[in-house]
């Protein structure tokens, strides 16, 4: 079976969920008519011999849509436009928000980035994609793995930008797309960094199938600070076990070493005890912004060198991905500028 066709296939399985599925009866019926596409889309990354591909179609669709669908067959999430009132959207909505890594509102956004921001993301990417594929063996290691952490953001801000005008401008859809960051590199907690900065794509996705299910369940067992500590400590736990997953199949199914899962378990762990202290110490003492600022930040980056980065540069999926993406990028920069350039005019009205 060609990946081409397995690519295809996602429209008609989510085309399925929205004539078929929809029809059953929301929670556990309506899960069941769910899990052959639930099978479909854990088996799909299997099927490219692109690490980066890989990497994009187990994030936006083993991932996320699965997380998605879940949540519809509660009649909850992004698929169903109004909780407390279930109504359904369109077919070509449900397929966008389904199948690319999008955080939607149906409501009109009225704190969106700053024109051209977008831009100077696709220009700093390119200058360090530059650098890395031309200059890597110059460079201190340390320094590699800052560069690393800074694509990692712009990669993430960038696709959704690209998954935007997609949406918008080809697909001529009427849907408001949230930020996927908040400036991360401004967090002065580690509270403040996952929760409200970092990849909201998926803090948002995991909020909702992974903290609260897990917040609601112990409420009346364990009370309502432990409750809350669990779930969170259970969303970091899932993150970690979904990014291994990405591991394991752009690595061609190797083992994963636990590493990535360690250090999204220490970050919950850390943000637990974050939490008491400053419940503890309420106002009596109070960092400033740009020390509170420095230690978080410092913190991610420090941890991400000891425990996120090392299975990925082991196995050399950093460099097969750098090297799949330099030429893309390569290839589609110039439109890529002249396409983002022109959606940021265009949604501030000049």
């Amino acid at each position: 079976m060609s990946s081409n066709y397995i690519c295809f296939s996602v429209i008609p399985s989510l085309s399925y969920c929205y004539f078929f599925s929809a029809k059953i009866p929301k929670g556990i019926p309506r899960l069941i008519s769910l899990l052959p596409i639930f099978y479909l889309f854990t088996i799909l990354p299997l099927y490219f011999s692109s690490a980066f591909l890989t990497v994009i179609t187990t994030f936006s669709i083993t991932w996320l849509a699965i997380f998605k669908l879940v949540l519809f067959a509660f009649d909850q999430g992004p698929l169903i436009n109004n909780a407390s009132n279930p109504k359904i959207i369109s077919l070509p909505v449900f397929i966008s928000i389904a199948a690319l890594p999008l955080r939607t509102t149906f409501t009109p956004n009225q704190n969106r980035k700053n024109p051209m921001n977008s831009a100077v993301q696709l220009v700093i990417f390119a200058v360090i994609m530059e650098i890395i594929l031309h200059h890597k063996n110059e460079i201190h290691p340390k320094l590699v793995l800052i560069f690393y952490s800074v694509m990692i953001f712009l990669m993430i801000d960038i696709l959704i930008a690209l998954s935007s005008l997609v949406v918008k401008n080809f697909l001529c859809l009427d849907i408001e797309i949230e930020s996927p960051s908040n400036e991360p590199y401004f967090s002065t907690s580690l509270q403040d960094f996952w929760g409200r900065r970092w990849n909201l794509t998926v803090t948002h996705t995991l909020r909702f199938t992974v903290y609260n299910p897990v917040r609601l369940v112990l409420l009346n067992v364990i009370g309502r600070k432990w409750a809350q500590h669990s779930a969170s400590l259970a969303t970091f736990l899932v993150s970690g076990l979904m990014h291994e997953l990405i591991f394991y199949y752009v690595n061609n199914g190797v083992r994963p070493s636990g590493e990535i899962t360690g250090f999204f378990v220490l970050h919950g762990l850390c943000l637990m005890v974050e939490i008491e202290v400053k419940k503890a110490l309420k106002d009596t003492l109070q960092l400033p912004g740009l020390v509170s600022g420095l230690l978080t930040v410092g913190f991610v980056v420090v941890t991400a060198f000891g425990l996120f980065f090392p299975p990925i540069i082991r196995s050399g999926v950093d460099e097969s991905i750098l090297e799949e993406v330099g030429f893309c990028f390569d290839f589609l920069k110039d439109k890529m500028l002249q396409f983002v350039i022109f959606d940021e005019i265009c949604n501030f009205g000049y």
